[in-house]
Formats: structure tokens, sequence, C-alpha cells
């Protein structure tokens, strides 16, 4: 046996290194003046190994047989592969319960504009659950409904200094290579649904100057100057338009259903008589939507808790078209309800604008419901995915907001805002471009830090697609002043926003709580219009690969013992003779 292969076989033991006197090098062993000894010990030593390496498998074969021991090892490697995924299970259903709890992020974060998120989404909510006050501000629990009770207050509620949202901050951006591109939701700290409900104020939030606000009736509007206007809003001059924004005690104002003095009876826009009996009652809180010209499918609300489903209605809003799609596909019945939503038909709508019949109820909500107190609206393409009472908190009673519209998530001018319209084919470019020019006359400035702060959370382009209000004369008047920018100029709401907005603030000490775009992508879910989705491909069936199978074993006959019998020399001599 010469040195090289010595050293091979030893260091394949990893009883080499242990030898005094030799070193292992990148292609041969570097052997000291002890590599005599080393050889004189060689037979004694491998053949300690090779009595070992006889002995110990043998003595498993005899007792338990070779089978049997593969056996026990599949069943300890099954075992084991049961228990972690048992363990990885119980912690994703962990935080799944803490998510629909508080609403956090891993609760829409999977589908972000229709597409699936990165494999790393998982990971990087483990590490933002790491953060102290991450953890702290979102693992509320029901029993804590005492120690952080909401003190109820006038017009607002008031946070209490160890209120686990007081101290809430956003978690740290994921690293560059495992963020996502485009818009997406971001953690959002929500009151439980108890502690909602107790922080609701008890009384109105006060309307500064003004007190008493009224509607023009008018049963035959006659068009007397060149600019827009409707037969279902009127004509407003552009003295009453100006006069309008002119906030006094009492005012009385253009706002829709100008033919008759109660909306939906013979004023374009009706209602049928049960609904507008319905219409009428009195609600704390009501959810409102729309779906005009069969152009999105009705999305049911989740997340929902038992007293917001006893408590709040929700009402959707369908025209003749949409209503016939959807008894034709078996949706609708007598009940006059889908789900959650209570279906409400609009007979002669006033517009042959699907979009701009929507503004009606998403608008002029305070005048279909004359006795409500809030209203949650969403567009006919979203789902809501929080309960409204902790919507409700989180950005009106806990902001002292009576008013509040998220930002857009990533236009913030109108000037700039417009050209993208116009990019897109939202509206025709002579349409907008009129709008625009008009409010330039009127002193539009495009938007700046010297205008509105970037930390002031104040823009002048909202994602309009939801509305959170307190029904209070100032809030009315600004959602009535905001329908008749649409009803004058183009349907595309998040160009005559701003302008009426400063014109009010202009006025009266008052102003919009615009949150983030991320926050309302929390408590709600885009999904895709119906031409989109009937064009898309039906989903592709997933193939699920099975792992290939272990070498097939012989099956033993239950109860009977098979004897394996041992081969020897004089049974083969025997056999050959």
């Amino acid at each position: 046996m010469t040195g090289g292969s010595l050293g091979v076989r030893m260091w394949s033991y990893g009883t080499l290194p242990d030898i005094n006197g030799v070193i292992p090098g990148d292609e041969k062993l570097l052997l000291s003046k002890s590599l005599v000894n080393v050889r004189k010990n060689s037979t004694k030593m491998f053949s300690g190994f090779r009595e070992k390496e006889r002995s110990l498998p043998s003595v498993w074969c005899r007792c338990l047989g070779c089978r049997k021991i593969s056996m026990l090892l599949l069943i300890a490697f099954a075992l084991l592969v049961f228990v972690l995924g048992s363990l990885a299970v119980d912690k994703e259903t962990i935080s799944l319960n803490v998510d629909q709890q508080i609403g956090t992020l891993s609760m829409v974060l999977p589908y972000v504009n229709g597409a699936p998120s990165n494999p790393g989404a998982s990971r990087i909510l483990k590490d933002k659950q790491k953060d102290e006050n991450y953890l702290v501000a979102n693992i509320l629990n029901e029993d804590d409904e005492n120690r952080f009770r909401i003190v109820g207050s006038k017009g607002a509620s008031v946070l209490p200094s160890n209120h686990p949202c007081a101290k809430f901050t956003f978690p740290p951006p994921p690293p560059p290579n495992l963020r996502r591109i485009g818009p997406r939701p971001c953690p959002v700290c929500y009151l439980p649904v108890d502690q909602a409900i107790a922080s609701m104020p008890s009384s109105p939030s006060a309307s500064p100057v003004l007190q008493n606000l009224t509607y023009v009736h008018d049963e035959n509007p006659i068009k007397t100057e060149p600019h827009g206007g409707s037969d279902f809003g009127g004509y407003p001059s552009i003295k009453q338009r100006s006069d309008s924004f002119d906030v006094k005690e009492s005012m009385t104002v253009h706002c829709g259903f100008v033919k008759r003095s109660k909306p939906g009876l013979q004023t374009g826009f009706d209602f049928d008589e049960s609904d507008l009996a319905e219409l009428q009652q009195f609600h704390d809180i009501i959810v409102a939507s729309a779906i005009f010209g069969n152009y999105d499918v009705i999305q049911q609300p989740r997340n929902v808790s038992e007293k917001a489903k006893k408590n709040i209605p929700f009402y959707m809003f369908i025209d003749e078209e949409t209503e016939a799609y959807i008894k034709n596909k078996s949706i609708l019945d007598s009940s006059k309800r889908v789900g959650l939503w209570r279906i409400v038909v609009v007979r002669n709508v006033p517009y042959s604008d699907a979009r701009r019949n929507g503004k009606v109820p998403k608008l002029l909500l305070h005048r279909i419901f004359p006795n409500v107190r809030y209203s949650i609206w969403i567009d006919g393409k979203l789902q809501l995915v929080v309960d409204p009472y902790q919507i409700l908190e989180k950005f009106l009673w806990r902001q002292n907001a009576n008013f509040a519209i998220s930002r857009h998530y990533r236009r913030f001018d109108v000037f700039v805002e417009a050209e993208a319209n116009k990019a897109a084919g939202k509206y025709d470019n002579s349409s907008i471009n009129e709008q625009v020019d008009f409010y330039k006359q009127e002193g539009l400035t495009p938007y700046s830090e010297a205008k509105f702060p970037i930390t002031s959370g104040t823009y002048d382009v909202p994602e309009g697609c939801v509305l959170i209000k307190e029904h209070i004369p100032i809030t009315n008047l600004f959602t009535c002043l905001w329908f008749n920018e649409v009803d004058r100029f183009t349907s595309r709401d998040q160009l005559s926003f701003a302008i009426v907005r400063d014109k009010i603030m202009a006025k009266v000490d008052w102003n919009i709580n615009m949150f983030l775009d991320c926050e309302r992508r929390n408590f709600v879910m885009q999904t895709y219009h119906r031409d989109l989705l009937e064009q898309m491909p039906p989903p592709v069936a997933t193939v699920i690969r099975r792992p290939p199978a272990l070498p097939s074993m012989r099956r033993r006959t239950p109860g009977k013992r098979i004897t394996r019998r041992r081969s020897s020399s004089r049974r083969h001599r025997k056999a050959a003779a």
C-alpha cells in the first residue's frame, strides 16, 4: 500500500487531520517524518474499521431484516415531513386570522391588479412583523375592549395615549430586489369592530358657516348659455355657478333632480315605489355602489362582521340593461338581493353615457338617502374586504374628518391628469381642453409645494373610486358643486375635484382627509370590467406533478410469514447434479 493510497483512504474517513505531522494539500499530501509509524499501524487500524463496518449492519439485518430497516427509515422521513408541514400550516393560519381581524397587508397582498405577487412576498411580510412598531400597532385582540376604549366626543373620537394605533408607523420598505412595480396595498391599523362601533360620534360634526342647504327646483329647465348642463341637473348660469361657491349660512344650489322636489319621482333617475319608501328610512351607515350599462360584475363584500350585516344596508344601483342581464343569469330574483347587496333598479336614466349616470349616486347619495348619517361609496369594479365600521373609524372618526378620499397613486397635478386622460382616450380631447382652459381662467394653477406642501397630504388629483362621507351641510354642498362640474363639463370627476375644493376652502375653515392610495387598496380590491373579463381566456388547469414512485416492494400476504431461503454451495451442487 502506497503513501498516496493511504492518505486518500484515511481522509475519506475523516481521521487524517488527527494524525500528527500529516498536512493535507491541494493535490497531494505533504508527509512528515512520522509517516513510517503510520504505515506500521495501518494494517491494525484498517482491520478495526472493517470489522465495525461489517458487524453493525449484520446485527441490524439479523434482528430486523434489511427491508424492515428501509421501511422504518421511510416512515421516519414521512413523519418528519408531516410535522414540518403541520407547523407551516399553523403559522399561515395564525397570520391569516390576525390579518382578517386587523385588515393588514396580507389580506390583499396576493393579488394586485389581478396578478399574483412574487414568491418573496410572504418573506417580506414576516420581516415586517419583526418590526416592533408593526407588531404593537397591528396585534389587537377583542379582549382589549376595555383597555383601549374610545371616548366619543362631538364630531370626532379622541384616541387615548395608550391606543396602539396612535404610534403606528409603516414598516420599512422591502429590499430593492423584492419590490414590485406598480401600486400596491400597505398596512393599515384598524380597531376591532366593537371598538370601532364604540368610537362612532353620538352627534353630527359641526358644519362650518353653512347650516341650511336647499336645492333648486325647476320643472322646465332651459339652457340659456353655451356651457353644459342637462335637464336632470339644470342649466345654472356662470353667475349662479360663481354664487354657489360663496358659502353662507343658508344656501340654495343646483344639485340634480331639478324637475321635482322629491328625488327619484319623475325627475329622471327614477325608482320604483317600494324602493322609494326604503330609501327614505333612517340609517346610521350605508354602503353604496352602482353598475350601469352592464359594465361590471357584482362583487360580494368580504370580512364583514355580523353586526355590520345586521345594521348596515348595502345598496347596488343598476339600470334596466344590467337588470335584464342578471335576471337572465338567474342571479336576481323577487327578493331584490344578490348576496349582501340590495338591488335598486333605476328607471329613466338621465344620460346616454353609463359612466355619467354612475356619477349621480356617487356624488348625490345625500339626496337619494336624506336620512343617513354616514356613507361609503365604492365603484362597481371594487370589492370591499374590510368591515365598514373599521373603515369609518380609521378614515373619518379617528382623523376628526367628515370627508375622506384617497390621493391618486401617481399624479397630483390636474394638468398632468388631463394629459393622461387624453393619452388614454378617456374622453374626447376637445372637451378636456375646454374644461382645463376654463379652470385656468378661473385661477387654477399647477400643483406646487407653495400651494400644498407634500407633507400636508393634500393633492389636486384624487383616486375617486372610493368616497367616505358624513352627511352634513358642508360636505353635501361640496358633492353638489362637484356634480355640477361633472354635469357642465366632462364626466372625468378627477379633473374637477381640486377647483371645487379650493373654492370652498377659500371661504371656510374646512378640509378633506386625502389618505394614501395604498391604504385604499388595503380595504378594496380592484377587479376587471366585464368586457375585459369576457375577453380573457379561461384559466388553465394546474398540472400537479407527483414525485416518482418508490421502488416497488413485494407485498406480503396478511397472516402468513414468508421465510427467506438461504442459498448454499451444497444446494447449488445438488441442482447442478
